[in-house]
């Protein structure tokens, strides 16, 4: 029997993934004994800060990974759009768990749909990723900043900070929030991020009888697209809180194909960028370098390269 540790940030989604997957893992293996160790990030300790002020690349899970490294945890669980494209020296990414709805969530308690908001409506969200897409839709609305947990937004819009804000649909799922999701916003209205809405988990690279035990947890669907996905996204240089969108599905008539389509923007909104690629599933890596070289020919780089530039 083995004991093992899971580092997770103590946010209630945190918490719920991890608890999520203690039980996935006691269920194949009763005799396991799991405890979870709670953890502050410093995504975490700088709740006023937008998320792009302050760094994406690592910003959730770097303190998670010094702490499997010092050995204090065995596995740390991750949300998949939260995780940097590299990983320390030592540690890799083990398993992608079955991908909840990977859309982003409309949430408001005055209007029933994202085109019902009235001229100059205040929107929250934490993303350039959503601000982009959104505003270019609707450049009249005046976008906010919003940080902190699920129930913590969910607390600003109710105070009235917000006419709406933007969420992703898993997390609100997750947290049994399904009556709070006004609208789904479908993928040609908002790209979700690279990985959003899969469980990531991460463990030390020479644990083999780890990555054994983890192995029915894998699920090969949601570890294809994601893995498109990502390859886009690392292909770009691109961090966690950057404009960049990426979306894969698997398509053909048994599945044996994955699609991607990918989007680069602008925090304003009035230039966005966007290309698709299809491949066999094998080859899913390719497709996301594919949608990547595609996206840079029409000039991505210079936009991301400026993006950087304001933040540093």
């Amino acid at each position: 029997m083995r004991n093992l540790k899971i580092a997770t940030r103590e946010s209630p989604l945190a918490l719920w993934q991890a608890e999520h997957i203690r039980a996935q893992l006691q269920q194949v293996h009763p005799d396991l004994q799991i405890e979870l160790l709670g953890m502050t990030t410093r995504a975490d300790q700088w709740l006023q800060t937008p998320l792009a002020k302050i760094g994406g690349k690592g910003l959730f899970v770097k303190e998670l990974e010094e702490a499997m490294l010092r050995g204090e945890a065995d596995l740390a669980v991750h949300s998949m759009k939260d995780v940097p494209m590299d990983f320390p020296e030592g540690l890799k990414l083990e398993i992608i768990c079955e991908r909840e709805d990977p859309r982003d969530a409309f949430v408001s308690n005055k209007f029933a749909s994202f085109q019902e908001l009235p001229e100059g409506a205040v929107l929250g969200t934490s993303s350039l990723r959503r601000q982009c897409q959104l505003m270019q839709l609707r450049p009249d609305l005046q976008v906010k900043s919003l940080r902190g947990n699920v129930n913590t937004r969910l607390r600003k819009l109710d105070e009235g900070e917000f006419d709406a804000i933007i969420l992703a649909s898993a997390g609100l799922q997750r947290l049994g929030f399904f009556d709070r999701i006004t609208e789904r916003l479908q993928t040609d209205i908002c790209m979700p991020a690279g990985g959003q809405g899969a469980i990531g988990i991460e463990i030390r690279s020479e644990d083999q009888e780890l990555a054994e035990l983890l192995q029915p947890l894998a699920h090969a669907e949601s570890s294809i697209c994601v893995s498109a996905e990502r390859a886009m996204n690392q292909h770009l240089n691109g961090g966690c809180q950057v404009p960049i969108a990426g979306y894969a599905e698997l398509v053909g008539e048994a599945g044996e194909r994955v699609r991607l389509r990918g989007l680069v923007g602008d925090a304003s909104g009035e230039t966005i960028l966007q290309a698709e690629a299809e491949g066999a599933v094998e080859d899913a890596e390719n497709v996301g370098v594919e949608v990547a070289e595609q996206l840079l020919a029409q000039g991505a780089g210079e936009i991301l390269a400026a993006i950087y530039q304001q933040e540093s």
